[in-house]
């Protein structure tokens, strides 16, 4: 069994989506603990505002099986692939940490991913596991959101601990 961290974001029926992840997730993960769900604009394209969320779960899936997997789900989900890289997402599921792994995988798989610099990652990422610490940094995610430098980004928590909709 490994501990993963991931990442949840939608903005194409966001709360459906978002809700419907937690679900899926829940079910299949049993334990699965979630952050608050927060409001925030979309980086790195002109759209909707994004829901946002972190969720860690136990996983008998290697990281690459667990990566299918959450791409299976955003499938499920109606997620088209055929746009831009930043587009609208009805779910946007990403692998962040895998217990202390560092990798490249096929596709984007990225341990830890990039993405963890922004506020929409990190932020809902420390508050569930401040202790856990970023493999290539050495620091806790604690220590990396009171680094980041975008500690000020507005972020509406729309939901308590636990992600109820």
């Amino acid at each position: 069994m490994g501990t993963a961290y991931l990442s949840l974001g939608s903005n194409v029926e966001a709360e459906k989506h978002i809700a419907a992840a937690f679900a899926a997730l829940r079910e299949r993960f049993p334990g699965a603990t979630f952050s608050a769900v927060y409001r925030t604009r979309a980086v790195g394209f002109d759209g909707a505002d994004f829901l946002n969320a972190a969720a860690r779960i136990e996983s008998d899936l290697d990281p690459y099986a667990l990566d299918a997997w959450l791409h299976a789900l955003e499938d499920a989900h109606g997620r088209d692939r055929s746009g831009p890289r930043f587009g609208d997402r009805t779910l946007d599921l990403d692998l962040v940490l895998y217990d202390d792994l560092v990798l490249e995988g096929p596709g984007h798989l990225q341990l830890p991913r990039a993405e963890l610099r922004h506020a929409f990652v990190l932020r809902p990422l420390a508050e569930i596991a401040p202790d856990v610490v970023e493999p290539r940094s050495g620091l806790t995610l604690a220590q990396l959101w009171a680094q980041s430098p975008e500690r000020d980004a507005v972020m509406e928590p729309v939901s308590s601990e636990g992600g109820a909709l």
